[in-house]
């Protein structure tokens, strides 16, 4: 489909609906933090105390603010594990900003999983994450308040992050229910399909909020790879988290100046 005619704000919005119609397990009762069992009576489902959960964030923030990429990998849960490496880690711990000091904010912990709240106090500045642990303590997703950050900016660290390989930082960018729904398994198939069409990533282009509407906003991130150029579309919420992707993979993208 020519470029000119790819659909607006209205029409994805459709598409962002149906790619997030996919049941999504409910969230697990909140338990208190008294000790526990390790597995719910009856099940084979691992299950954190709040004072587990506490102690393994602690753990994951600990290695977070030494820079330690060899703890900090091996904090991931196995599905994570798969998309990355212990040097990918250490690369993409050098381009952030470094962790001064941490505070706890909230510690949910139910069957299943658990969430965190922190504030990361760094050389950037405050920012809030909730990490989601898995019944061993394990980072099986996270994400980062990006509210008061510009919607062309989120949009561009998002695309920035899928195509240096950095799934697991692009998957931080999904809003909770996006990230349920798409792993960092799919969003990695998704680029290396757009690839084979284009070609070799290049650099990020130009980045432009194309449409809004009172929930949603469409950014477009045109993408330069080794044989031809192409547009992303990022949908965001009020939020600024990616609730829709667009990647074109059955068009035909203009050829690479």
């Amino acid at each position: 489909m020519p470029r000119h005619l790819r659909p607006t704000l209205a029409s994805l919005s459709l598409g962002a609906a149906l790619l997030l119609a996919v049941p999504a397990q409910p969230l697990a009762p909140l338990m208190g933090g008294a000790a526990r069992a390790q597995t719910t009576a009856g099940t084979n489902t691992p299950v954190l105390s709040v004072a587990e959960a506490r102690a393994a964030a602690q753990r994951i923030l600990d290695a977070v603010q030494r820079g330690d990429a060899s703890a900090r990998y091996s904090q991931f849960s196995d599905e994570l594990k798969a998309v990355t490496s212990p040097s990918m880690v250490q690369a993409t711990m050098r381009t952030q900003p470094k962790v001064l000091s941490y505070q706890l904010l909230s510690v949910r912990s139910g069957i299943g999983s658990s969430i965190v709240e922190a504030e990361l106090n760094t050389t950037a500045g405050k920012r809030v994450i909730f990490i989601v642990l898995n019944g061993k303590g394990q980072i099986s997703r996270y994400y980062v308040d990006r509210a008061d950050d510009p919607s062309s900016r989120v949009a561009e660290q998002f695309v920035q992050a899928v195509s240096t390989g950095n799934y697991i930082t692009a998957h931080s960018f999904l809003s909770p229910q996006f990230q349920k729904d798409i792993s960092p398994q799919s969003l990695q198939t998704k680029w290396l399909n757009l690839q084979r069409l284009a070609g070799s990533f290049v650099s990020v282009g130009r980045v432009v909020e194309t449409d809004s509407s009172p929930d949603m906003r469409l950014v477009l991130v045109n993408v330069q790879f080794n044989r031809l150029s192409d547009n992303l579309f990022v949908i965001l919420n009020n939020d600024n988290q990616v609730i829709g992707i667009d990647f074109p993979q059955d068009s035909t993208p203009r050829p690479a100046r």
